[in-house]
């Protein structure tokens, strides 16, 4: 590891951005360092605003890449570097803003149904029980079920916020039953080992990859046509909610949500309360007559 690399690492980890958030940063930079071929700290303003032009127009990236590699090379300069170029004030990250996909409560059942492996089938559920994000849901230990007051602790959470969720009493019963088939003192979701090595040996939790994975071979057999991923659990989670009269602020707390506006997105996802509330302005004009 260069010396560079290794202390934009350690800014980023006395700016508490999680490992995921690092890595992404730290992909970005050297991704722009190979597109010139030279080190990152010798490339000019100009070559950088070329280099955005390029990602833009001629690989057309998707939004979310573009995002994460403006945000990465702007820690990389800005904070790194300390470099307060103009173009890195100028970039910015379309704003697109897509409605998410949104699974019915009977298809997450068809999704889940699918999943052959019960450990991955019990981790996708207690993702979508939960409403959590993926790396969430598999990095929860065992000390993290609270049986006697019926919650989750959700220590990993998003910029390291902790929260605590309601579990679900069948969400319970099948975290016990799978942990009788590993005993892990650590991990609810321990990773596989090898032949021969107890599973009580396991130095990690599952990786997102192997869960998403799981999760898309079970979407292909369900012969669902929506483009739904893992976090399609965690979307239907939050509609599913307020479909149910969960008030909003109360789903927000869930979701770990700092702004009410980024929960405010799922009640455009919800046919019944569009359903309600056409009911009520119907009555409303019914009795102006």
């Amino acid at each position: 590891m260069t010396e560079l690399r290794q202390r934009m690492i350690e800014d980023m980890q006395l700016h508490g951005l999680s490992p995921g958030t690092q890595n992404n940063y730290v992909r970005a930079v050297k991704q722009l360092a190979a597109h010139y071929g030279k080190s990152p700290d010798r490339i000019s303003e100009e070559e950088l605003r070329q280099y955005f032009l390029h990602l833009q127009q001629f690989r057309q990236v998707a939004d979310s890449t573009f995002k994460v590699a403006l945000c990465g090379i702007k820690f990389f300069y800005q904070r790194t570097l300390k470099r307060t170029w103009p173009t890195l004030d100028l970039v910015r990250a379309p704003r697109k803003k897509k409605l998410p996909v949104v699974l019915s409560v009977e298809e997450v059942g068809q999704i889940l149904a699918c999943v052959y492996r019960p450990a991955y089938r019990v981790c996708l559920s207690t993702i979508y029980a939960c409403g959590l994000r993926i790396s969430e849901g598999v990095q929860l230990q065992v000390g993290d079920i609270d049986s006697s007051r019926m919650v989750v602790h959700v220590r990993k959470g998003k910029r390291n916020k902790e929260r605590y969720v309601p579990l679900p009493q069948s969400t319970l019963q099948q975290l016990r039953q799978h942990w009788l088939t590993h005993r892990h003192k650590v991990w609810l979701f321990p990773a596989r080992t090898p032949e021969g090595v107890p599973p009580t040996a396991a130095r990690g939790p599952f990786s997102t990859g192997s869960v998403q994975r799981a999760f898309a071979l079970a979407l292909q057999d369900s012969g669902l046509q929506k483009a739904a991923t893992v976090h399609s659990l965690r979307h239907s989670y939050a509609t599913h909610l307020l479909e149910a009269g969960v008030d909003l602020h109360v789903v927000q707390a869930y979701l770990g949500h700092s702004s009410i506006h980024s929960t405010a997105i799922y009640l455009h996802l919800t046919p019944k309360l569009e359903d309600q509330a056409g009911a009520t302005i119907n009555q409303v004009l019914s009795n102006l007559r």
